[in-house]
């Protein structure tokens, strides 16, 4: 049924107009989450992530040799997924200790693992 002023890209109404609009804006609300999965695309930013995941309080020297990075490369990742809010540190006077940012950090990446464990069964 083809109502009036209604876009087809498929020959049948699979959903009214009203519930699209409503869908529209719902997807429209999940652009914020790019930057969050575009800083964990990178397999080091997510060992990272992991490290800190299963040892808080991490300084930049541990992360650099639990990921075979350089000091410099750690720091690196770090910056970044501080900047997202995927980390924070903390000064402990000269060293500065790293931890993920929250429980939604955590919850991400257990899930991430969750399935990839379940798509290698």
């Amino acid at each position: 049924m083809n109502r009036p002023g209604h876009h087809h890209l498929c020959q049948t109404d699979c959903h009214t107009p009203q519930r699209l609009s409503e869908l529209s804006h719902s997807v429209a609300e999940i652009e914020g989450v790019t930057p969050i999965f575009k800083a964990l695309a990178d397999e080091t930013r997510v060992k990272i992530i992991y490290a800190l995941l299963l040892e808080p309080d991490l300084c930049v020297c541990d992360i650099a040799q639990i990921t075979a990075l350089t000091v410099s490369g750690a720091s690196h990742h770090l910056r970044l997924l501080k900047a997202m809010g995927l980390a924070r540190s903390r000064k402990e006077g000269k060293l500065v200790r790293y931890s993920i940012h929250d429980e939604h950090v955590k919850i991400i990446l257990e899930k991430a693992l969750d399935h990839s464990n379940h798509l290698m069964k």
